[in-house]
């Protein structure tokens, strides 16, 4: 049996030196060239405020009085059109201009609407007459049979001096009242309950009846192991290289689809491209590792049973980590103002009305992105970091590469805060499937929530 070359271990450690080095350095010219433009992508919130604004204007006459200031607030049709007001008109579409000349009442913004013509000329009529010229006499009935929506037959028959009971659409209304409905209690009924078990946690920690964190697992990597898996294969691997290549065939296979479903297939195909090269270089490190140490539960410490636990440790995270998350972001909100650069899904979600397109990203958004993240970040970075940096810097580093591998920086505080959370409860469970369950339910209540206000 012949030897190895002498040589050959410092030449493969000089290699692997070289090559993390090097990624390093391209990853980190990605990660600051990302967040750099992030601040000219545009925010989902303007249109997210908007959506909301125009469903609580069409539930307004079927939500309950006792609910109206929680849900609608006190006038949902003036909180629109300070909305549109604010909007350059270049920047409307055919819909909102329509909605913009219904409500407006003060001459100086109908002078300005007066001189816009909606593209599309099938709607022209309708705008007329809301203009107060109707030239092609057609009755108001007619009038009203061009409106896109049930939001713009609303208040265009308002505006036109139908009466207000004749302007009411009942089921649209009513089917917009419970998404309104739900789509505001929910998330304040998760932020109280939030609250109250963060403050029980909190009592618990200061009486020291909270029960010791179990052994943190890692998998024998180092550093350097690190820096190659995400620099190297998150970064420059998965988020430059692979989808260069893969562009070609994905634009392939969705040339004959509509617009929104072709989204769906380059989101979905996109972000399987970004993590297929992490995941094949996270094997072949963990292939070389001794395997007569490994732990029970593997390297990564997955435990999903028993799977009720890992269910109730998920949402127990969630409903934790909501107060502070929503903080910060009120918080960023508050002091530096909406710096843009909010995740392109969100606004795709937001305005997709095709139901294999919204299939497609959900499972992008609720299924992929939890388990790879959870596997790069909390599976892999976070125990091995632990190692070298103690439980304290492993969480701080780990969340703070999570916020930044999401290249936005309006979003990046509540991001930070999320990553806090979700290697907390890695650490105080000792197993990875509760966090893939409460990754999976921020991204999927948010998911829900953008249904309701875009349907």
């Amino acid at each position: 049996m012949t030897s190895p070359p002498a040589g050959r271990p410092s030449a493969d450690r000089f290699l692997k030196v070289f090559l993390a080095f090097v990624s390093l350095v391209l990853a980190t010219l990605v990660w600051i060239l990302g967040l750099v433009d992030s601040f000219g992508k545009p925010s989902v919130a303007p249109a997210l405020s908007l959506e909301q604004q125009e469903l609580s204007l069409l539930a307004q006459p079927k939500v309950p009085e006792s609910l109206q200031p929680l849900v609608v607030g006190d006038d949902p049709a003036a909180a629109l059109l300070r909305t549109l007001r604010d909007t350059p008109l270049d920047r409307l579409d055919d819909r909102q201009i329509l909605l913009f000349t219904a409500l407006e009442q003060e001459e100086d913004y109908k002078q300005s609407l007066r001189r816009v013509t909606v593209g599309q000329p099938e709607l022209i009529p309708l705008q007329q007459a809301l203009n107060g010229n109707n030239a092609p006499g057609l009755e108001r009935s007619e009038l009203l049979a061009l409106a896109p929506d049930p939001l713009i037959r609303t208040v265009a028959c308002s505006a036109l001096g139908g009466p207000p009971a004749d302007c009411v659409d009942p089921a649209p209304a009513s089917a917009a009242a419970r998404r309104l409905i739900f789509s505001e209690v929910f998330p304040l009924a998760a932020l109280i309950l939030g609250g109250l078990l963060l403050l029980r946690h909190g009592w618990q920690l200061l009486g020291r009846r909270l029960p010791p964190w179990p052994p943190l697992v890692s998998a024998p990597l180092g550093p350097l192991d690190m820096i190659l898996l995400v620099a190297g294969g998150f970064v420059v691997l998965g988020e430059v290289l692979v989808p260069l290549l893969i562009a070609p065939f994905t634009g392939w296979l969705s040339r004959d689809m509509s617009p929104a479903l072709m989204q769906g297939v380059t989101v979905l195909f996109g972000y399987a491209a970004l993590a297929i090269p992490p995941l094949l270089i996270l094997r072949q490190q963990l292939s070389q590792c001794d395997q007569e140490a490994l732990p029970p539960g593997g390297w990564l410490q997955w435990q999903a049973r028993p799977i009720p636990l890992a269910f109730l440790q998920g949402a127990r995270g969630w409903l934790m980590v909501m107060p502070p998350v929503v903080m910060s972001g009120w918080l960023v909100s508050r002091w530096i103002g909406d710096q843009g650069g909010s995740n392109p899904l969100l606004e795709i979600v937001l305005n997709s009305r095709d139901p294999l397109a919204l299939s497609l990203l959900a499972i992008t958004a609720v299924v992929l992105a939890p388990l790879f993240e959870e596997t790069i970040f909390r599976g892999v970075l976070l125990p091995v970091l632990g190692r070298s940096l103690g439980r304290s810097g492993s969480v701080m580093v780990s969340a703070l590469v999570f916020a930044i591998a999401h290249l936005s920086i309006g979003e990046l505080p509540p991001l930070l805060v999320l990553g806090l959370g979700l290697a907390l409860l890695r650490l105080s469970t000792g197993r990875l499937f509760p966090c893939v369950v409460m990754h999976a339910l921020w991204n999927g209540v948010t998911f829900l929530n953008l249904l309701l206000l875009g349907g």
